[in-house]
């Protein structure tokens, strides 16, 4: 396509021309053992000029779907033909990453040290270094997270939708269900929201392990977006394949006793207020606890181990006034998903 050809994309101390992609590695310091610690980033830059987008994962270091979606959209061919530019960012927190763990090695989440500082904790300097040169740098964002580890996510977007900016691109995602949620302190979406830059919290599958619907899904959403911005051309046809459902509250129901869970509701169901949706009883017999929901919805997350104390959270669900609605997105979606090619997908 002819047109005004984009300038170099300048990252660190490197130079990226238009057309051209890249991988940058970023100083973040050494180990105890003076082996240096870097932050990778792809810079793939368009020939043409346009807005800037990262796309990050493993903010946490045991969400690793995210890392796997990276992967599979940066080898997309519809890439070469991308205005503006991408910065994906497969690992963020690379200590975390290393040890299969959440957390940094000073037991800090780095989701809860933004913006950071140059100066301070291990976790601050870290966040500091990827706003300063990744996320400050783009017009928008889209972090990559799973649930905790056995404690698996349905698919969905978290996002502040009162920024219209930030509700178009969430819907543009395509993911089964919006929660519209205000961001916790210190996290990157606190920072995001505060300065105004639309940035959505994909959430899908559990820690540590791969979860291929909410891969696929994760990379369609990606190009979704890139679409949405006029960063690719759009397809032919514009309808949304998956019509997202919004909720704006979600909770969720602790074990009332102690004891080994027999769950009778998945991920993506929905449920009716006082719905009993498991049984709690003791492993040697005796009497069984029913676990009821507290509100109609539909399941957003929920606890895989059955094994559980008294106050556990057990069932995460989304306060939805037509809950069957979503039941129906959440099929559609899990459908188009396994229609959809698999590790070196085409969506171009």
């Amino acid at each position: 396509m002819a047109g005004k050809r984009a300038d170099d994309f300048l990252i660190e101390d490197q130079r990226v021309p238009a057309g051209t992609r890249r991988q940058v590695a970023l100083q973040l310091g050494t180990l105890y053992t003076s082996a240096p610690v870097t932050l990778p980033v792809h810079v793939v830059h368009g020939r043409r000029p346009g807005p800037v987008l990262f796309v990050s994962a493993a903010l946490h270091g045991d969400e690793i779907n995210g890392i796997e979606i990276i992967r599979r959209v940066l080898e997309l061919p519809a890439l070469k033909q991308m205005a503006g530019t991408l910065l994906a960012v497969p690992v963020v927190n690379v200590l975390g990453f290393l040890q299969r763990t959440r957390y940094l090695p000073d037991r800090r989440d780095l989701n809860r040290s933004f913006p950071g500082s140059a100066s301070g904790s291990l976790a601050a300097r870290m966040a500091n270094r990827f706003i300063t040169e990744v996320v400050d740098r783009a017009d928008a964002g889209i972090d990559l997270h799973t649930g905790a580890l056995q404690r698996p996510n349905l698919p969905q977007i978290r996002a502040d939708l009162s920024n219209e900016r930030t509700a178009t691109l969430a819907k543009a995602f395509g993911a089964p269900l919006l929660l519209d949620s205000a961001p916790a302190a210190g996290t990157l979406r606190e920072y995001t929201t505060a300065q105004h830059k639309p940035v959505l919290l994909y959430e899908a599958g559990e820690a540590l392990r791969f979860d291929e619907v909410a891969i696929r899904l994760g990379v369609r959403g990606v190009m979704n977006v890139l679409r949405e911005m006029r960063m690719l051309r759009a397809h032919a046809r514009r309808a949304l394949p998956v019509q997202p459902v919004v909720a704006h509250s979600s909770s969720w129901v602790r074990a009332p006793v102690s004891g080994v869970l027999r769950a009778q509701t998945d991920l993506g169901r929905a449920v009716a207020e006082g719905e009993r949706i498991g049984w709690i009883g003791d492993p040697v017999g005796g009497v069984d606890t029913p676990v009821l929901a507290h509100s109609d919805g539909i399941v957003i997350g929920r606890v895989s181990l059955p094994l559980c104390y008294e106050g556990d959270a057990l069932f995460h669900i989304a306060r939805l006034e037509y809950p069957k609605a979503a039941e129906s997105a959440v099929t559609l979606a899990r459908r188009l998903a396994a229609a959809m090619p698999g590790a070196r997908a085409r969506f171009d």
